[in-house]
C-alpha cells in the first residue's frame, strides 16, 4: 500500500510542476524579471485558462491526500 502511494505521490508531483509552468504568469514575481509581465491581457481568461486551473487544483488535491496518507501509514 505504501509503495502505491509512493509511486501517485512522484507521479502527481511531477504533473504539479508541469501544470505550474504551463500557468501564464501574472505579473509582479519572477516573470516580470525576464520579460513577462510586457504581454498584455486581453480580457479575463480563457477556457483553457480555466481548465488547466482546475486540472492544477485536482491534481494538488491528489497531491496533498497522498502526502497524508503516507504520514499516517509510516507513522504506524
Amino acid at each position: 500500500m505504501t509503495l502505491l502511494f509512493t509511486i501517485l505521490l512522484m507521479t502527481s508531483s511531477a504533473l504539479m510542476i508541469l501544470l505550474v509552468l504551463l500557468h501564464k504568469g501574472r505579473g509582479g514575481g519572477l516573470s516580470d524579471m525576464f520579460g513577462g509581465g510586457v504581454s498584455s491581457s486581453l480580457g479575463g481568461s480563457s477556457v483553457a485558462e480555466r481548465n488547466l486551473d482546475r486540472f492544477t487544483v485536482g491534481i494538488g488535491i491528489i497531491w496533498f491526500a497522498c502526502v497524508v496518507a503516507l504520514g499516517l501509514l509510516l507513522a504506524y
